[in-house]
């Protein structure tokens, strides 16, 4: 019979009289892998920080190893073994990757002096209980993002972590990383380490989990075995209804005008002698696993890392880009991977941040760019796509992830792009929300925008896409229409050598 380690008892969360979590209960036993699902809103983060120590909640109890905790603090949690591994990964960027891993053990130590040889003695301990092989003297800032994931693990394996509650781990890693990384996840439970998997992607739930639970508007709706569970009763679970996630777009016209082409462009050690046509009103998708080439092919239409060889033409006329500058002055817009880095700016108001591209247009008679000039390009962007927010005079850091998203969309497409080129573009996004931006997408097409959607999200990929171009190696290996292809088809082409 399992063995419970954690259980958190009619839980009662509230803010300013709203209830985040109303009478929750929740068990995870020792080696389990437990998956807490549910879209933006429904309570997965307050019950993490109830578990953390950081909320206390109005009512309810937490219970570890038999002993029941009316008050659990932090430092409750830490004894008990608990690690958090959130989005950001809590690295310190500018100390190596042994001191951030030894960096815990270091200072619960009490010792005065730091030990350079112990601290890579812990670090390689850790690192090797999930096979990772680093330079432990690097500063953990130069890493991969896949890297710093692993470091993280590593790190709460060195507290002697019995539960690592991973929110959003695989958010920015490709697919080969994920599927690594969901391995170091069977591994933990041989180990009998318990892991809380928080995910918007459904395929990686249904694969990993031995248990899931589904949050909606702050109450439990399910609490069951993963086993049996498919992707269409969690879309279920989690949004109260069915989401079709199954679209076949049509080809597009072969009379449409080609908005992009490409012929032969390279850049060395990135990509190498690719070329493709990209109509108006199509959507392509493009997908490959790491180091494809894919990611800076966008970076190279974009300016940021320009071509070395080849052509890019616009609507038939040869254009030079070399710099972001060009890339919007030929109206190409790009929507980034990471949007709280690099596109967003997140102590500013939502109203800013989508007026950011519109400065020059939005300028009075005089010259001068008002407040009530950005307020209003700001709302109108906000009813158009219905980016949830009471003042658009709030800060964009407290939107959820897929409202988010919509302000990094909205800076874009106030610009009026005739070229719009999206890296992961509902990343961290949960189900409802993706299959709105999906639908808005469909919609800037069917207006006439050229649509670039670079994913390693193979369903949403074939619900968006016109056509789907794989790369692999720098190159492209296959361009097939939406119609032509299946999930499995498409699977096989990216694990092909």
């Amino acid at each position: 019979m399992a063995e419970p380690l954690v259980s958190l008892c009619n839980i009662r969360k509230e803010f300013a009289g709203v209830v985040a979590l109303d009478d929750v209960s929740v068990t995870i036993n020792k080696g389990q892998v437990c998956c807490l699902a549910g879209e933006n809103g429904s309570g997965k983060s307050t019950l993490i920080k109830v578990l953390s120590g950081m909320y206390r909640p109005e009512h309810g109890t937490i219970e570890v190893d038999g002993h029941v905790y009316e008050s659990f603090t932090p430092a409750d949690a830490i004894r008990s073994g608990f690690q958090f591994i959130y989005q950001d990964f809590s690295l310190l960027p500018n100390l190596s990757v042994a001191e951030n891993i030894a960096f815990g053990e270091l200072v619960a130590s009490g010792g005065f002096l730091y030990s350079v040889q112990r601290a890579r003695t812990i670090a390689q301990r850790a690192l090797s209980r999930i096979n990772f092989h680093v330079d432990v003297d690097a500063p953990a800032g130069e890493l991969t993002l896949a890297e710093r994931q692993l470091v993280a693990i590593a790190a709460a394996l060195a507290k002697d972590a019995r539960l690592i509650v991973m929110d959003e781990a695989t958010t920015a890693l490709s697919r080969k990383e994920v599927e690594q990384l969901l391995a170091i996840i069977e591994d933990l439970r041989s180990q009998g380490v318990s892991t809380l998997f928080v995910s918007h992607k459904l395929d990686e739930v249904v694969s990993i989990s031995d248990h899931t639970i589904v949050l909606r508007n702050g109450t439990k709706v399910a609490d069951r075995p993963a086993e049996g569970m498919n992707r269409a009763e969690l879309i279920n679970a989690m949004t109260g209804k069915d989401v079709a996630m199954n679209h076949v777009s049509e080809p597009i016209s072969a009379d449409a005008p080609i908005a992009l082409e490409v012929s032969h462009v390279s850049r060395p050690h990135c990509f190498s002698d690719v070329s493709f046509q990209l109509h108006e009103g199509e959507i392509l998708g493009v997908t490959g696993l790491l180091g494809s080439g894919r990611d800076t092919l966008a970076l190279a239409l974009f300016g940021l890392l320009p071509i070395t060889e080849g052509t890019i033409s616009i609507y038939g006329e040869r254009v030079s880009i070399r710099n972001p500058r060009d890339a919007m002055k030929h109206g190409i817009g790009y929507v980034p991977a990471d949007r709280l880095t690099e596109g967003l700016f997140l102590d500013h108001s939502i109203a800013s941040n989508v007026a950011i591209r519109t400065i020059k247009q939005i300028r009075n008679a005089i010259g001068l760019v008002t407040r009530g000039a950005i307020v209003r390009t700001g709302q109108d962007w906000v009813d158009r796509l219905h980016i949830k927010t009471p003042n658009v005079a709030n800060p964009v850091s407290g939107l959820s992830g897929g409202n988010q998203q919509r302000v990094v969309l909205a800076k874009w497409l106030s610009g009026k792009p005739r070229i719009l080129i999206l890296n992961g573009p509902t990343v961290g996004v949960d189900i409802k929300s993706k299959s709105e931006i999906l639908d808005q997408l469909r919609e800037f097409a069917a207006d006439g925008m050229a649509v670039i959607v670079i994913s390693d999200d193979i369903p949403e990929l074939l619900d968006v896409s016109n056509r789907i171009m794989l790369m692999r190696s720098g190159s492209i290996a296959a361009i097939r229409e939406r119609k032509d292809i299946t999930e499995s088809n498409l699977n096989e082409l990216l694990v092909e050598q």
